[in-house]
Parts: structure tokens; C-alpha cells; sequence
């Protein structure tokens, strides 16, 4: 497959070597001064063709990005959202199942025994907390929207426990609503990549509507967040195996060594499971086994 994690690792280790002799000759330099002179700043022109380029060529790396929550319709992919709160999306799809099965549909949920929904929720942790939101939006959902999941960004947010990184989740990919999901991962990774100094969620997410099309942001969010799961980990990115060097200001930041690097990857990058149990056909990677499964 021309999109495989050997293509990424090529590209990398030809953009590593580059940034090497880069380094080199910046040591054989003759002076601080002219080292700091040949150091232009990047104008904000170049940085949005610079944002553009790695976004191209993340969808080569990537080309089967997608929401990595298990889901069938609007509503599971809400509750699958709101439980995915400090905790991995391969958690929360493990223990979906039971929760859908016993409360398929909104009214079943806003209906429930609290105790009986805390205890099915309990492995995807704070389970007293996220069953009084999920417990709460049920019941908006049926009684306020017809028990029907609103598709507009202003109708999600009111209900409890939504915030605009689910909504746009939500809206993306159960409604086709373009939106950009400013989670932990995009958050890191724009910064790292010089796209933005801020740290606020709302703003970044502003400054992104900025500098790529509103055709992109579902596509960006998922590339970023995937690139950001496989490989620009946050306390040890794997430089060496990345696909993008020749466009990471942050590169060196992590292990530049391929070998080392290329034990970092994760999920189908690293021949891993991935978070799925039940993936998109067109995922490269192994589905994640059920809860209590041996894998």
C-alpha cells in the first residue's frame, strides 16, 4: 500500500538527514550573529501554505482517518463522545455494547436506573458524573428536540455535558456538518507546529478556520488527531519515523534514530490493534478486541 508507515518512514529518514547537515552547518558557523540573521522569521503567508502542505500529505498518510468511536447513528455517537472524557476511545467502545443494547434509544436512557447505568458506564471512569450528563441529555433529547439529536452547533451545546469539541464531533461525521474538534492531540500538535501560540480551544479553533477551507476541518481534525495518536506522541514523538519532518519546526524534539523511532508508532502504524472494534472497511489495521477478550 503506498500509504503505509515504510512510505512515511522513507519520507522521514530522508527529511531527517536533512535537518542534520542543516544542523551541521550551522555549527561550522562563523558566528551567533550570522547564525541568528539566517533564521528568518516565517511571514503568515508561509505558514499557511506550510499548514496546507502537511495537511495534503497527512491525507496520503491517512487516507482512512476517521472518528475512531464505534457508533451506528447521531445518538450513539453522542453518548459514545461524552463518555470519552479522560479516558481512550478503545475504553469507551468496549463498553458501548451493553449500554446500547440495554438503552437504545433516548427515551431508554432518560428513563433509566441511575445506579444500573453507572455500573454499565464504571470502566470509562468519573462513570457518577458522565451518567448524570448522559443521563440529562437523554432526557433533553426527548423532550425538548422530538428524541431526535438536533444537528445545529447551538441546539448540541445546550444540552448537558455537550461542549463544542463534542458537538463538532457529532456534527462532522453523524451530520456532514463541517467543524474543527480542538481535543488534547489537535491542540498539541498545532502548537508544535508553530500554526498557532494560543491555548485557549475556542481561539484555536478560530485561528484555524483561518487558514484552511471549511471543506477540510472534519478531514483535518481526524489526520491530526491520528497523526498525533500514531506518531508527534506528547512526551516522546517519533521524529524519526515521521512522514512530515521536512515541515515540523519541533523536529529533533523526540527520537530521531528510525529504528528507535519506528518502536514508537502506535495502533496500525506500529502493527497494533487499533481503537475500533468494529473499524471502516477501508482501515489497514487489526479491529480492537471486546472487553474481557483476550488480544
Amino acid at each position: 500500500m503506498s500509504n503505509s508507515p515504510v512510505r512515511a518512514q522513507a519520507k522521514g529518514a530522508g527529511s531527517v538527514s536533512g535537518n542534520q547537515n542543516s544542523a551541521v552547518g550551522e555549527q561550522l558557523s562563523p558566528s551567533p550573529d550570522k547564525r541568528k540573521k539566517s533564521v528568518k522569521p516565517e511571514s503568515r503567508l508561509a505558514m499557511v501554505r506550510r499548514a496546507r502542505r502537511i495537511n495534503r500529505e497527512l491525507a496520503e498518510v491517512f487516507p482512512y482517518a476517521h472518528p475512531e468511536l464505534d457508533f451506528e447513528n447521531p445518538y450513539q455517537l453522542l453518548i459514545a463522545t461524552v463518555l470519552s472524557a479522560q479516558t481512550t476511545d478503545l475504553r469507551v467502545n468496549q463498553t458501548t455494547p451493553a449500554l446500547f443494547a440495554k438503552y437504545p434509544t433516548p427515551e431508554d436512557l432518560a428513563a433509566a436506573v441511575p445506579e444500573e447505568v453507572e455500573e454499565l458506564i464504571r470502566p470509562t471512569g468519573f462513570f457518577r458524573a458522565k451518567t448524570k450528563s448522559i443521563m440529562g441529555l437523554s432526557k433533553a433529547i426527548r423532550d425538548d428536540f422530538g428524541g431526535e439529536v438536533p444537528g445545529r452547533l447551538e441546539d448540541l451545546v445546550s444540552l448537558p455535558g455537550v461542549g463544542r469539541k463534542t458537538a463538532f464531533v457529532v456534527l462532522g461525521n453523524a451530520f456532514g456538518v463541517p467543524g474543527i474538534t480542538v481535543d488534547t492531540h489537535f491542540m498539541r500538535l498545532v502548537r508544535r507546529w508553530k500554526w498557532t501560540d494560543q491555548d485557549d480551544p475556542v481561539k484555536i479553533e478560530a485561528e484555524m478556520a483561518t487558514i484552511f477551507p471549511k471543506s477540510e476541518w472534519t478531514m483535518l481534525s481526524h489526520r491530526v488527531i491520528f497523526h498525533g495518536r500514531r506518531i508527534c506522541h506528547a512526551r516522546k514523538p517519533a521524529c524519526g519515523a515521521c512522514p512530515i519532518t521536512h515541515l515540523c519546526p519541533a523536529y529533533g524534539e523526540g527520537e530521531t534514530d528510525p529504528e528507535k523511532a519506528r518502536k514508537l508508532l502506535k495502533y496500525e502504524m506500529g502493527g497494533q490493534p487499533g481503537q475500533r472494534l468494529k473499524p471502516p472497511p477501508d482501515y489497514p489495521g487489526k479491529p480492537a478486541p471486546a472487553l474481557g477478550a483476550i488480544g
